[in-house]
């Protein structure tokens, strides 16, 4: 590595690759309903409901990481680690909406898509604390909207086991926070 260390380019072109995998592997698991008609639509509208969900996440991480990446002057160890560490979290969400796809809404898949649903969370976290150390600019999301994030999750889990829904309506929730635009100058806490 020479003086100047690594370009983001890189970094940032692996990374849209591995979510372009990653979202390419949770739509092959959409399959079409047995039933026809709208009995079909009722049968597959809750896994079209998480694949959903499961999309915006995985788009939201993705917009949060180029705004993230773009701060990057040069890339170090540290930083190659966190990414990879989190791209590898991101790549369990097609396993976890799969699994509630096979075996429905179960307290136990709830309660595990919540799991899963936390491992990006921290490892973004982990990913902007190595980038922020090294940046000077102003950070373009908030510490406390990704702690936030993640207690959100956490608490999904119990919940999970007794009423799934709501489960996942706190994991919702969360992308919702992320997709509303933030109040000018609250970015920087």
């Amino acid at each position: 590595m020479s003086s100047k260390g690594l370009s983001p380019g890189r970094l940032e072109a692996f990374s849209d690759g591995v979510i372009a995998v990653v979202i390419t592997i949770l739509v092959l698991e959409l399959k079409a309903p047995k039933l026809d008609g709208v009995a079909g639509l009722r049968e597959v509208l809750p896994t079209v409901f998480l694949y959903l969900l499961t999309f915006v996440q995985i788009g939201i991480y993705w917009v949060n990481h180029h705004y993230l990446v773009d701060d990057v002057e040069t890339v170090n160890h540290g930083i190659l680690w966190a990414n990879l560490m989190f791209l590898f979290c991101l790549s369990l969400f097609p396993f976890a909406t799969d699994w509630i796809g096979e075996k429905g809404l179960t307290p136990f898949t709830t309660a595990m898509y919540a799991g899963v649903s936390i491992l990006p969370g921290t490892a973004y976290m982990a990913l902007w604390r190595q980038i922020r150390a090294q940046c000077k600019v102003a950070p373009h999301s908030s510490w406390g909207k990704q702690i936030a994030s993640v207690s959100l999750y956490l608490a999904a889990i119990p919940v999970a086991y007794y009423r799934p829904a709501a489960s996942l309506t706190l994991i919702a929730i969360v992308a919702v926070m992320w997709l509303l635009p933030p109040k000018a100058g609250s970015e920087a806490e």
